[in-house]
C-alpha cells in the first residue's frame, strides 16, 4: 500500500492492485497443465488384467490393438474390424513386419475372440506381439 502526501498532512491511499502475484500464480498453472495434458491420453477404456511380471521398455510410439468386452477393435484410437485389420497395420507400420503390435484386451474378452486376432495378425505377417496388463504391486 503506497501513501501520497500532499500539501498538508492528509495521506491518501494507493488503491492499485498489485498483479504480479497473480501472474506467478497463473503461469504456474500453465506449466502443471502443459505437462499433465499428455497423460491424461487414456484412448479406449478397458479393464486390463494385472500381471506381476517385469515390466519391458516401451517404444518411442507404440501400436496399440485394443479389443473391448464387446468384440469391437480399435487400432492406437480409431475403430477397425477385423477384416480391415491387415490393411490398416500395413498403412500404419508402412509394411515393416518386425515391429511389435501391443494388444490390450479387456478381462471380459472371449479367449476365442482373442486368438482370432492374433491369429489375424499372424496372418498378415505381424509375429511380433505384445500384451498389455496392469503392473500389481508387492504380489508375485
Amino acid at each position: 500500500m503506497a501513501l501520497h502526501l500532499h500539501e498538508g498532512d492528509s495521506a491518501l491511499e494507493n488503491s492499485e492492485i498489485n498483479v504480479t502475484p497473480f501472474i506467478d500464480v497463473m503461469l504456474v498453472l500453465l506449466i502443471i497443465f502443459m505437462v499433465a495434458a499428455p497423460l491424461a491420453t487414456v484412448d479406449v477404456p478397458l479393464d486390463l488384467p494385472a500381471s506381476s511380471a517385469k515390466p519391458a521398455p516401451r517404444p518411442d510410439k507404440p501400436i496399440y490393438l485394443s479389443l473391448r468386452n464387446d468384440a469391437s477393435l480399435y487400432l492406437n484410437n480409431e475403430a477397425i474390424t477385423q477384416q480391415q485389420l491387415a490393411q490398416a497395420l500395413d498403412q500404419l507400420t508402412g509394411a515393416d513386419r518386425d515391429k511389435t503390435i501391443f494388444v490390450r484386451g479387456d478381462k471380459a474378452v472371449e479367449y476365442g475372440h482373442l486368438m482370432e486376432v492374433m491369429d489375424t495378425l499372424r496372418s498378415a505377417g505381424y509375429l511380433k506381439v505384445g500384451l498389455v496388463g496392469l503392473e500389481t504391486v508387492g504380489k508375485p
